[in-house]
């Protein structure tokens, strides 16, 4: 837990002191985001536009039930760690999150594009998930596919939505292939308005590489850098249910389909792939503007396939209610990307931890208001849902 100086009472402070504590770039970066930002806002509008329905006796007292399981990892509670690209928030990075998620006891995804090496990460927190995306052909699969195997990696997760659109409204960040001497100069005057930022990398600037892109572990192998490796996934081709079959077979493990927001490709997903899960997720607004909240989508691909795998929800998680929300409308569990990085900025692992335990109290609170001890007796029942809420893609009758 944060000291009580750093401790902060929801995630919306810790995003205020990330923004107080980044230099504008890094902050730029972390709030992502595409294009007008329609996407962007509508994941956490959409939260908003779901009202509880409250019960003023019927709470059992006690404890609260909030664990459940995930790609075969035992959670303390419904919420995970999504997989983020480098974490150059903190110098620790990753290991400081899955350090927090492990004293939290919940699991973790761990980017292909993180700045840690997968090894050291689940030598922090062994509920880690690596993820990755589609780079090259199958060969080049195979190589990230046995590193992941070989380091013991939980389960995989292979996201597959991403246009590689650049544009935001806002203006993007300028974001350096390496710290050189003249990206140094280059970014002094926003560094020295954050000079606390700067000294927490006393020791050595972030390198900005993805160790896990190399071929191998070591310093034998050359990790790319953030660019570098890039430039290589928009460069390949995009795989074929085929493919995305093969790669779930070759795992052997645990796998998630991270991007699904269509009911007829959750289908395939489950029918021709066989995938132990699927996150619901529209990739934290970072993809393709004028996409719907995934909380909307997201009933109908429990209904169509919740029975079959598990649902997991992505995008917009800012409170415990989010939490208890997303539960009732058949989401196994979720997971949170800006939540945790806006606390990792903010505190490091104790920001990160901060924020897991704002979370959790915010489930507890919205279970008793609502009459529940365990987050398992949460459904649709306990919502009000407006009328044109939910988006149904990928049905003949909704779109």
């Amino acid at each position: 837990m944060a000291s009580s100086r750093e401790w902060f009472e929801s995630v919306a402070e810790a995003h205020r002191r990330a923004r107080r504590r980044l230099p504008v770039s890094v902050y730029k970066a972390l709030l992502a985001g595409t294009e007008k930002g329609l996407t962007l806002r509508d994941n956490v509008a959409a939260f908003d536009e779901l009202g509880l329905v409250p019960r003023l006796v019927g709470f059992p007292g006690g404890g609260f039930e909030l664990s459940t399981r995930v790609m075969g990892q035992e959670v303390s509670l419904p919420v995970l760690i999504s997989p983020t690209g480098v974490q150059a928030v903190h110098p620790e990075g990753e290991l400081a999150v899955a350090r927090a998620a492990a004293a939290r006891g919940t699991a973790m995804g761990l980017s292909s594009f993180a700045s840690k090496p997968v090894e050291e990460v689940l030598a922090a927190n062994p509920k880690t998930f690596f993820q990755t995306y589609w780079v090259g052909g199958r060969e080049r699969m195979l190589r990230i596919v046995e590193r992941a195997q070989e380091a013991g990696a939980a389960g995989m997760i292979l996201t597959l939505d991403w246009s590689f659109s650049h544009s935001r409204d806002w203006g993007s960040p300028a974001i350096p292939d390496r710290i050189d001497l003249k990206t140094m100069l280059r970014f002094a005057p926003e560094v020295a308005l954050r000079p606390g930022w700067l000294l927490r990398y006393a020791r050595s600037l972030p390198e900005l590489t993805v160790p896990n892109m190399a071929p191998g572990p070591g310093p034998k192998e050359a990790a790319p850098t953030f660019f570098g490796a890039y430039a290589e996934w928009m460069g390949s081709p995009s795989p074929g249910w085929d493919d995305v079959a093969w790669l779930r077979e070759r795992w052997g493990g645990p796998f998630m389909l991270k991007g699904v927001m269509r009911v007829d490709e959750a289908l395939r997903a489950v029918e021709e792939v066989g995938v132990t899960a699927i996150s619901v997720s529209n990739h934290g607004g970072n993809n393709l503007d004028g996409v719907p909240a995934s909380v909307r989508a997201l009933p109908a691909i429990a209904e169509a396939v919740g029975d079959r795998t598990e649902v997991l929800l992505d995008g917009g998680i800012r409170r415990g209610s989010d939490v208890v929300k997303a539960v009732a409308l058949g989401a196994r569990a979720v997971m949170i990307g800006r939540a945790y990085l806006w606390g990792l900025a903010a505190g490091g692992q104790a920001g990160v931890e901060n924020v897991l335990d704002v979370l959790r109290g915010g489930i507890e609170s919205t279970l008793r208001g609502l009459g529940k001890g365990s987050i398992h007796r949460v459904g649709r029942e306990d919502l009000i849902v407006p009328e044109g809420f939910e988006r149904r893609l990928g049905v003949e009758d909704g779109g």
